[in-house]
């Protein structure tokens, strides 16, 4: 990672993670598929839906034949946590055509933005169209590529959960929190090792009480107001 916002910048800076994309998009591919799903609506389903588990959550909505209604509000729920995340990535875009912010914030993922974010201490809290456009574009492709190939090999593979791809995504977002906790030169890592492990704690008891399509954005808005009083009364 360095202090340049290219655009050719932007798809080096992408390349590390698009093995996350590469597992989850075979994963959605394969399920899809002994779902019943045929390639085309695998397809436009990452083309248009691009929504990573949301997607999971309508193939099985779909498969069920559950309400159209029932259908779009889980698709909400589940991605609901993009309004926070766009609400911050618009901070960077402010001097940009509204043009420009609908394109990156249509193709923001939780990937995108937490590379965004982890940029941003190299290039003293600034962040441009050009990288950013890279950054999602690349993450795009991939994911569709990715799902159309799961979807295509999905007859080779009798039980595809045995491969352990969900385990991507969560080995790519521990390298991304990795880099963001040693770059971050604005806050104390003793602050951000303690948010890191209110948030472990605030999710465990989450999982108990509170429903599974929710849980990311309750956490996230409880983690970031506990996390705002804790820098001012003591650090």
């Amino acid at each position: 990672m360095n202090s340049i916002l290219t655009f050719k910048q932007g798809i080096r800076d992408t390349l590390p993670t698009v093995f996350g994309y590469i597992g989850i998009g075979l994963a959605f591919g394969i399920i899809g598929h002994s779902a019943g799903f045929s390639v085309l609506v695998i397809f436009l389903l990452s083309l248009i839906v691009y929504a990573g588990s949301a997607q999971f959550i309508m193939v099985s909505l779909l498969a069920a034949k559950s309400p159209i209604l029932s259908i779009i509000l889980g698709v909400f729920l589940v991605n609901s946590r993009m309004i926070l995340m766009s609400m911050t990535i618009a901070n960077f875009f402010k001097s940009d055509r509204l043009a420009k912010n609908i394109v990156i914030g249509s193709l923001l993922t939780d990937e995108s933005f937490a590379l965004g974010m982890n940029k941003q201490n190299y290039t003293e809290g600034k962040l441009n169209f050009a990288w950013f456009n890279a950054a999602n574009l690349t993450a795009y492709l991939t994911w569709n590529i990715a799902s159309v190939t799961g979807a295509l090999i999905g007859n080779l593979l009798v039980n595809p959960a045995q491969l352990g791809l969900g385990f991507a995504v969560v080995a790519m977002f521990i390298g991304l929190l990795y880099l963001q906790v040693l770059s971050d030169k604005k806050l104390s890592k003793r602050l951000q090792l303690l948010m890191i492990a209110f948030t472990f704690i605030l999710f465990y008891i989450g999982l108990i009480f509170v429903p599974s399509n929710l849980l990311v954005l309750i956490v996230t808005l409880v983690a970031c107001a506990l996390g705002v009083g804790v820098k001012n009364v003591f650090f």
